[in-house]
């Protein structure tokens, strides 16, 4: 039989491999579970409260406020936004989705209440944006140019797609919105927005909706997820503590 060191520290990497297995699954259904905890974890300010700062905020925090921006784009059904994001995929025969579209068009705007307004720049945004996606999905044939071209060109390669589909994400003038910046405040007493590491999280939606639409569409394997890696941490952790104790005494 090993010894019980070699036993507990094999313990540990099967924790460890637990949790990386339940990491890659998270992101396999499209679980943002990080955005979502550094969203929900922010102290909420407003815009005036933000302002009002005199020193800069240690951490990053959840400032909410209106969107005022005097160059909206346009949309084809005359919706004004500050940003658009579409991506297009096309599933390949072996399973694996292939992006061939990855658009990105945004404005700059002000975030705003009747105490003031900060500057925001979505460009600086960290993904995904934190909306109600439009999802479509069908057949590679269904899609016009120049995706029609792309799947053209995977047939050509003898990879012809067997599904397509297209995620878009939009921040309209009218949403209210919820931003995780950080606050800096200059010498003369200016207050700004900056986007913390990563980007700005930018919400368009309530908090507990939030929190949903980040979960992801499929709340069972979310839930199993989620235990999987609460298990594999907590072995590895054990473990390692045992590990170490064993060690001591041993000494």
């Amino acid at each position: 039989m090993p010894p019980i060191p070699v036993l507990l520290v094999c313990c540990a990497l099967l924790g460890v491999a637990m949790a990386a297995a339940a990491l890659g699954w998270l992101r396999a259904i499209g679980a943002h579970l990080r955005t979502g905890r550094r969203l929900a974890g922010a102290r909420e300010l407003t815009v005036g409260d933000a302002l009002d700062q005199e020193a800069p905020v240690s951490r990053a925090v959840r400032v909410a406020g209106r969107i005022r921006c005097p160059d909206p784009l346009v949309a084809a059904d005359g919706e004004q936004l500050v940003a658009y994001h579409r991506d297009v995929e096309v599933r390949l025969p072996g399973g694996r989705w292939r992006t061939v579209e990855r658009l990105r068009e945004t404005r700059s705007f002000e975030l705003w209440d009747h105490a003031g307004s900060l500057t925001v720049d979505p460009a600086r945004a960290a993904e995904p944006l934190i909306s109600i996606p439009l999802v479509w999905e069908g057949r590679p044939d269904e899609l016009e140019e120049p995706h029609a071209s792309a799947v053209a060109r995977l047939a050509a390669e003898g990879r012809a797609p067997t599904a397509a589909r297209a995620v878009t994400r939009t921040i309209s003038v009218v949403d209210r919105l919820l931003v995780l910046a950080e606050v800096s405040t200059s010498l003369e007493g200016s207050v700004r927005l900056v986007p913390p590491p990563g980007g700005y999280l930018i919400c368009s939606i309530e908090l507990d909706t939030a929190m949903r639409v980040l979960g992801g569409p499929r709340r069972r394997q979310l839930a199993a997820a989620i235990g999987l890696l609460a298990v594999g941490l907590a072995i590895a952790g054990a473990s390692l503590v045992a590990a170490a104790i064993v060690r001591i005494a041993g000494a």
